[in-house]
């Protein structure tokens, strides 16, 4: 090692790379080795600064911040809440929430919404969602609402557990990629919700920007019709953002007074792969716990920007880790988990079970009301079964 420390000096990198250097020898090359990591770290630490991303990891634990948690395991997380160390939770949820419901995600080879477009002829399967060709051509769009129209589905487990955390008063807001309106559906009261890509749950004429409600839209899919404004016989859009859209204004306006707030940051199936949502996860204050459950980790610190002390994304496996927990496998068990460890395990189960009941029973009896108002869907469900 010694012989690679001072390749301009070649006596001396012999003397070392054969161990008979002098001692005073010795302590100049250690006073330049030092010398030079002093440098470097120097350099790293201006960069760093400079670009708003250093972090003094010493100064953090002086001042307490890593004994937030006992330790950075879920076990952490759990004693954590059980303190009651938190009050203003959010969760921030991606397709992996839904998936339990017969949801398919966007990119999920052989399985994904992407992946089972092929049918609608489409240029490239992401063009079902951007706004340009929806504009020119937007039946394909509709006809894939109608598979996956809000209603179709029951929430899962996961949503009922963010229902569970409002109910128990911990929870500030939760922040979804979604838009099926599952969040809703469970139960969860409106203004704790903050639809990052849009819902369903209102829509708007490109047009006039005449507002109509869920319902209205849902009568219009379902007679296999291109939604129309009644007022200018403009094309009407429900509020999801497509490709080539900005985020709706509630997005902006909540995270700028939540974020700074929050004790706990839950991450619930998502990749933290698009942005701006996935950055919101270094919006919380730095001492912040920060628990991901997924299938696999998601949204990890670039290695050289760890080496180089600039703080973005989460740090599971380093030694400095001091907030940041990963629950890997299924959302809906892992919430299970995390409710049977808290002492809220049978009342998520009976909420769950008594939810879906009702769930089912409402359908029944608009199923029935359909096929009276639409003989077309009754023919169609008899000639399945035939």
């Amino acid at each position: 090692m010694a012989s690679s420390v001072t390749d301009g000096d070649g006596p001396q990198k012999e003397e070392s790379a054969s161990g008979v250097s002098s001692g005073s020898s010795s302590k100049a090359g250690l006073q330049r080795n030092n010398e030079d990591e002093g440098a470097v770290e120097m350099i790293r630490r201006y960069l760093a600064e400079k670009l708003g991303f250093y972090e003094d990891k010493k100064k953090e634990v002086s001042e307490g911040k890593a004994k937030v948690l006992t330790e950075a395991s879920v076990d952490g997380v759990i004693k954590y809440i059980q303190d009651g160390n938190c009050k203003n939770v959010i969760t921030m949820a991606g397709a992996g929430i839904s998936t339990s419901a017969g949801i398919p995600d966007f990119r999920s080879p052989g399985s994904g919404l992407y992946h089972n477009l092929e049918k609608y002829k489409l240029p490239d399967p992401q063009a079902i969602f951007e706004i340009g060709f929806f504009q020119r051509n937007p039946q394909p769009f509709f006809t894939l609402a109608k598979e996956l129209y809000p209603g179709s589905f029951k929430p899962t487990t996961s949503h009922y557990f963010i229902r569970l955390l409002n109910e128990k008063g911990l929870l500030r807001r939760h922040y979804t990629q979604n838009i099926d309106t599952l969040e809703r559906v469970a139960g969860l009261p409106a203004e704790k919700i903050v639809e990052a890509h849009g819902t369903f749950h209102t829509s708007h004429c490109l047009e006039c920007k005449q507002e109509y409600e869920i319902e209205w839209m849902k009568e219009q899919i379902f007679s296999d019709s291109v939604p129309t404004c009644e007022k200018c016989n403009g094309v009407v859009k429900p509020d999801i953002v497509f490709f080539g859209e900005n985020l709706p204004t509630r997005f902006f306006s909540c995270n700028e007074k939540d974020f700074s707030k929050c004790d706990l940051l839950i991450i619930l199936g998502s990749s933290l792969a698009v942005q701006p949502f996935a950055s919101l996860i270094d919006r919380v204050p730095k001492e912040c716990p920060r628990l991901l459950i997924n299938r696999e980790k998601a949204g990890q610190r670039d290695r050289l920007m760890t080496l180089l002390g600039m703080g973005s994304g989460m740090d599971f496996d380093s030694d400095d880790n001091f907030r940041d927990v990963a629950w890997l496998g299924d959302c809906d068990e892992g919430c299970q988990m995390l409710s049977d460890k808290l002492g809220w395990g049978d009342e998520l189960s009976t909420l769950v079970k008594e939810e879906h009941a009702r769930i089912d029973k409402e359908k029944k009896e608009e199923a029935s009301k359909r096929k009276i108002k639409y003989p077309s869907e009754k023919k169609r469900a008899e000639s399945k079964n035939h």
